[in-house]
């Protein structure tokens, strides 16, 4: 049977950083205390400057920029591409990372999993009225980047989701048919299975 919970953004929990540089607004994860023993992991931070990000040893993160000019990563001696808005990118949570803010502060959302418990697949959708696809992942997340998106599971229709609300549901795992509606809302579908 499938479980479904609506997380809107008024009630993240902020917690600090892991480096002890910030904080971040904890939107989900599979379970763990603070900061160790999560499968996987989301997540919003708010970057005001240039500087080290913390490691997760033996995870893996994707990161995009919500909200300002963007920012570029140095992964282990390695530059990215500059990172604009919803440009998601992906590195490993081990690496030594230096990021460097494009005109000042931004606002950025993260997932953060563990390759040897879960497979993972994360994209960036705008949907303009009906988008059918089938899933068959475990944990099915979907987080609005914008106002106005909902998602149906086998005919279940959820509320409409407002700005950085996230949908999570946990299914039995097998193929399911998932709509999601917008009036154009850009928005992230993350679909994470147990290996």
């Amino acid at each position: 049977m499938t479980q479904s919970r609506l997380l809107r953004a008024a009630d993240y929990p902020r917690m600090p950083w892991k480096n002890g540089a910030g904080s971040t607004q904890e939107i989900a994860r599979d379970a763990g205390d603070g900061l160790d023993g999560f499968g996987w992991r989301l997540s919003i931070a708010d970057v005001g400057e240039s500087g080290g990000f913390s490691a997760f040893s033996g995870y893996q993160r994707v990161i995009t920029v919500l909200e300002g000019a963007g920012m570029r990563l140095e992964v282990d001696g390695l530059r990215s591409r500059d990172l604009t808005v919803l440009d998601a990118f992906a590195f490993d949570g081990g690496g030594a990372v230096h990021c460097e803010l494009i005109g000042g502060p931004i606002r950025d959302f993260n997932l953060i999993y563990s390759p040897r418990r879960y497979n993972a697949r994360l994209q960036w959708l705008r949907v303009d009225g009906a988008l059918k696809l089938f899933s068959a992942a475990r944990s099915l997340l979907l987080f609005a980047a914008e106002d106005g998106v909902s998602l149906s599971h086998e005919g279940q229709r959820s509320d409409v989701l407002g700005r950085h609300d996230c949908l999570h549901l946990e299914t039995p795992g097998t193929l399911a048919e998932v709509t999601l509606s917008g009036n154009g809302a850009a928005c992230c579908l993350i679909e994470l299975s147990p290996r």
